[in-house]
């Protein structure tokens, strides 16, 4: 048993990483900035919750005392700021804590590319991994292409391109050779290094067995998903910059995202070695294949059982501030659209609607003025209404639906929603259940905090359309909840 310390635990890769280890007999602590996000996780009261942000010595110190090996899986995805210095330094702090600490292992999930002139994002990645290889406490460096899993962004890419452009005008990337990795592969090398005897400090490659064009990934992706076969046509004037605009348009990642998948995609990214079978050798079956890879995916996709996705992680420019207790804001504007409707339901049924709106159940109110605004989002760089949900059932906190986040879930009484599209301020959605006197009623009230004189005239001239579009949630979830206690 090792005593490990997971960063990134509420995104995609951290979030599958924890339960891998729990299984594996080790004990977790997890290193979050928002603890309130793993509060609904399965496997969360196994684990010890450290608070802290990586970029700050005190808290990162305090959180890494007692551990033995360290996960670091944070890095940032966006496109504006000075993304490499707050990685850099996020990454110095964190050495120096682990050194601080007594750990005797880091091990860090990096980028790989294997030709010169690579991205920002992944000079950045190569970056932090020779700051943990050259600090003092023993580190390992995975480096990673592209991972095929069920939620993922990159999958999620491959997966919508695929499916929704039977042609496809495609820039040059799609020639690029790269080695595609399977997500269970990855958490197996990440999972086996807790256990590995000895001082280890250096790099590794880690890839699948096929090494491939993104042509060939999309052509395959098809084959596997029974459909028929995909016409690419490359073509060299579409720019990184433009290709991310147009993937956010096609699919449910948006620019901000797909700009470092992109860029990363226009270098080659083979593996030049396999020494990491010395240490963590091959299963017997061998890797899994590309194609195999999909097929999994698929099948989780299919089944529902998608542990995490690519939107568990904080959307980049997002708003992170929770919903103030306080109703002025400290004196602040704070405008409340507020609804209620009786419903001739039980609460359980209509609870059941309120957990399953969003997604391909919709908003229960004029879609064309949600698509509308979740299309303006994305052309604004937001993430739009396609990111869907995690599970049509039910939710989490932490859990993305549309542009939306949940703040908090009380089942059977209250959803609460934090908007993460483009706003000039900060919204939130709640949706509730009263059940009093014998009496089932719907509440639901719309929030927002301006920012500016921009924010004053964005919530004023939206406001006579909310009769349209709030105005008719509690009608059309109180119908849908009446059907669904008389069936």
């Amino acid at each position: 048993m090792v005593r490990c310390l997971v960063t990134g635990a509420t995104g995609y890769i951290g979030g599958r990483l924890v339960p891998e280890l729990l299984a594996a007999g080790h004990d977790v602590r997890c290193m979050v900035r928002s603890p309130g996000r793993l509060r609904d996780l399965p496997w969360a009261e196994r684990t010890e919750i450290a608070q802290a942000d990586a970029s700050d010595p005190g808290q990162t110190r305090e959180a890494l005392e007692g551990i033995e090996v360290a996960y670091y899986l944070i890095h940032t995805m966006g496109t504006s700021g000075d993304f490499t210095e707050g990685d850099r330094r996020a990454a110095h702090t964190f050495a120096a804590a682990a050194g601080q600490a007594g750990v005797r292992r880091i091990v860090y999930l990096g980028g790989l590319a294997s030709g010169g002139g690579t991205s920002p994002h992944l000079r950045s990645r190569t970056e932090v991994g020779e700051i943990f290889l050259r600090y003092g406490v023993p580190a390992v460096v995975l480096r990673a292409a592209v991972i095929i899993g069920s939620g993922s962004a990159s999958f999620e890419m491959l997966r919508h391109l695929t499916e929704r452009l039977p042609v496809m005008t495609t820039p040059r990337w799609v020639r690029s050779r790269t080695q595609p990795i399977a997500i269970r592969d990855v958490l197996r090398y990440l999972t086996g290094w807790a256990s590995v005897p000895g001082v280890v400090n250096r790099a590794f490659d880690i890839g699948g067995p096929d090494v491939l064009t993104y042509a060939d990934m999309m052509r395959g992706y098809a084959a596997e998903a029974g459909l028929p076969r995909r016409v690419i046509i490359p073509l060299p004037m579409l720019t990184p910059g433009l290709s991310s605009l147009w993937v956010g348009l096609v699919t449910p990642v948006p620019a901000g995202i797909a700009r470092p998948l992109v860029e990363s995609l226009r270098n080659e990214a083979v593996c030049g070695e396999h020494d990491i079978a010395h240490h963590i050798p091959d299963p017997a079956g061998g890797l899994i294949g590309f194609r195999r890879a999909v097929s999994l995916a698929l099948m989780k996709i299919k089944e529902a059982d998608v542990a995490t996705r690519w939107s568990s992680a904080s959307t980049p420019g997002a708003p992170s501030d929770p919903l103030p207790t306080d109703p002025g804001w400290a004196g602040g504007s704070l405008y409340i659209d507020k609804r209620s409707r009786p419903v001739e339901a039980d609460p359980d049924a209509l609870w059941q609607i309120i957990e399953g709106i969003g997604g391909e159940r919709g908003w229960y109110s004029l879609p064309v003025a949600w698509w509308t605004r979740g299309f303006l989002d994305r052309l604004a760089g937001g993430v739009g209404l396609r990111r869907g949900r995690r599970d049509a059932d039910r939710l989490r906190v932490g859990d993305s639906v549309d542009f939306w986040r949940v703040e908090e879930v009380v089942p059977g009484r209250l959803l609460r929603l934090r908007a993460e599209m483009r706003l000039p301020g900060l919204a939130w959605l709640e949706l509730g259940v009263v059940h009093a006197y014998g009496r089932t009623v719907y509440t639901q009230r719309a929030i927002f905090h301006p920012r500016g004189l921009l924010g004053h005239l964005y919530w004023r001239a939206l406001s006579p359309f909310h009769g349209l579009i709030f105005g008719q949630i509690p009608i059309q979830v109180a119908r849908a909840a009446a059907q669904t206690s008389s069936r």
